[in-house]
């Protein structure tokens, strides 16, 4: 494995060869500590930094979320690019031909392609790294492979064992003591010889090991003088004697300290108020099991993502993996405008009926080494791309072509959630679209749901060319449904234009309903509720009647 996986010569060498004064002048590679949590503890020149850069890059686990980003969140500006560099790996576990070394050094040489591709395009790009850059830090990894290419600057930050001495209230070292740090990863003889001669001393990344750091201090008859510190400075903060903490549920982000001898005392009562840390930590090192193929050999893939129904909020962490993973975003044009632009990839618009067509794109492009993600709003699955991307996929041409299909949060799930519980038994998803099949069938698919007393759900009720199903499906309902069968009209739910009406089918007008809208049409058990405090429900029973 390469330390250079830029290929450049020099800062002024670009990946598409050129040099010279046709080449744009490099950006700056900035490694930014931003201190143990505390947004105030950010130093004023990380801050200012912060505020300036092009481009923000940040670690995170698959979860999406970076502690990271939300230390640096007060100081960043409207606009700023953002890549998330999300590890592959949760556990040890992969099967990378590598092993898990391999994995890694694979997912840190991509990263420093996609910070480099901001560099060589002029753009300044902040590396944001928890505590300091260089101690123990995510960080490290891009200025290893990175900073004999650019200009590169480190910003130090409070380290992690300065914040939990500064909680504690305890002196780290005094006089002529010394200070021992250690990682929690070490064997655990290694652990209880180093700990039992040292004066204080830190062990970090606690997490999965916090089970063989306290049998290490045991050993080293020092677990009595051990303090575990969870989120040191952050409102998650938590203190306690260390042999008390229960294993269960301790984080990566917390440590052991054994402070200085002198003068020890009770730890400050305000200190030891903090509440206790009970959300999820945000990153990680990358020790994790594979989530995806990716790209190994410069073999490209193609994944199809749902976007859900609207926004970032309603976007899985998987899913924002892989769209800040992606070479080139591929899909519908109004699809493609809620992912947020990123100089560094491609984007490839398209019209809303030309599926086949953006398929078949998006497979060359990944037959040509590119990772693709073909955007789909919703679910993919659902009335949408992941069809047409396996239907192309599977001609043979394309044999070898990886392609993934990520689920996102359907338009029918969110509009349910809206009214309350609608589709709390038996449903069906139907489309009222006849592009693609004869209204023959879909009035047969109708009124066997109906007869079947299902809830429904009815997408693509209406659109410009298409006005009169909406009507048609009403009186094919009527015939098996009571007039006053509640239905649920919502129409661009997590959006702008939000609206949620309920009405009853006897009621509901076909003029009022556009393509942007859904239907969900309930079944004889489907109640409409006033709860009391203004606020009205639709709910389905889980038990029907006998």
């Amino acid at each position: 494995m390469t330390d250079d996986p830029t290929g450049a010569t020099g800062a002024t060498a670009g990946h598409d060869g050129r040099t010279g004064h046709d080449a744009p002048a490099a950006g700056r590679l900035w490694g930014v500590g931003l201190g143990p949590g505390d947004p105030e503890l950010v130093t004023v020149k990380a801050a200012r930094l912060l505020g300036a850069a092009d481009v923000i890059a940040y670690h995170s686990a698959r979860h999406g979320r970076s502690i990271a980003r939300s230390v640096a969140a007060p100081y960043l500006r409207e606009g700023q690019i953002e890549e998330a560099l999300i590890y592959p790996l949760t556990t040890e576990t992969t099967d990378h031909p590598g092993g898990y070394q391999g994995a890694i050094d694979d997912f840190y040489a991509e990263c420093a392609l996609r910070l480099a591709a901001h560099l060589d395009a002029g753009r300044d790009v902040v590396v944001l790294c928890e505590g300091d850059p260089l101690f123990y830090g995510s960080y490290m990894h891009m200025h290893k492979r990175l900073a004999h290419h650019y200009t590169t600057e480190v910003v130090p930050g409070v380290t992690s064992v300065s914040g939990a001495a500064a909680v504690l209230g305890r002196p780290l070292v005094e006089r002529d003591e010394t200070l021992t740090v250690l990682p929690g990863t070490l064997p655990a003889e290694v652990l209880a010889e180093r700990l039992a001669a040292a004066d204080s001393a830190a062990v970090l990344k606690l997490g999965r090991t916090f089970t063989k750091v306290r049998d290490a201090l045991e050993k080293a008859g020092r677990l009595e003088e051990a303090w575990y510190v969870e989120r040191a400075t952050t409102g998650g903060q938590r203190l306690a004697p260390l042999a008390e903490v229960d294993p269960d549920g301790v984080p990566y982000f917390s440590l052991a300290l054994i402070p200085s001898p002198v003068n020890a005392g009770p730890v400050p009562a305000a200190a030891s108020a903090g509440p206790a840390g009970t959300a999820e930590a945000a990153t990680g090192t990358a020790t994790g099991s594979a989530s995806g193929t990716g790209r190994a050999g410069g073999t490209g893939e193609v994944v199809v993502v749902g976007l859900g129904p609207a926004g970032r909020p309603w976007l899985t962490p998987e899913a924002q993996e892989a769209l800040a993973a992606a070479d080139e975003l591929v899909g519908y044009g109004p699809y493609l405008d809620r992912v947020p632009p990123n100089p560094r990839q491609r984007r490839h618009a398209t019209d809303n009926r030309v599926e086949a067509e953006r398929a078949a794109h998006a497979l060359e492009l990944a037959r040509a080494g590119s990772r693709v993600a073909v955007v789909s709003s919703g679910d993919p699955g659902v009335f949408a791309m992941a069809s047409a991307v396996l239907e192309v996929a599977c001609e043979p041409r394309f044999s070898g072509v990886p392609v993934r299909v990520l689920p996102g949060l359907t338009a029918a799930h969110a509009v349910a959630s809206r009214a309350g519980a609608p589709l709390g038994h038996d449903y069906c998803v139907l489309s009222l679209s006849d592009l693609l099949k004869p209204w023959e069938v879909v009035a047969e698919r109708i009124s066997a749901a109906a007869r079947a007393d299902l809830v429904l759900a009815i997408y693509n009720p209406a659109s410009r060319s298409r006005t009169w199903q909406v009507a048609a499906a009403r009186d094919l309902l009527l015939e098996h449904r009571a007039p006053e069968t509640p239905v649920v009209v919502g129409r661009d739910v997590g959006g702008a234009g939000e609206s949620v009406t309920v009405t009853t089918l006897a009621e509901l007008d076909p003029a009022a309903v556009d393509m942007r809208c859904l239907l969900l049409v309930g079944s004889s058990t489907t109640r409409v509720a006033d709860r009391g405090d203004g606020r009205r429900v639709v709910f389905t029973p889980r038990r029907y009647p006998a």
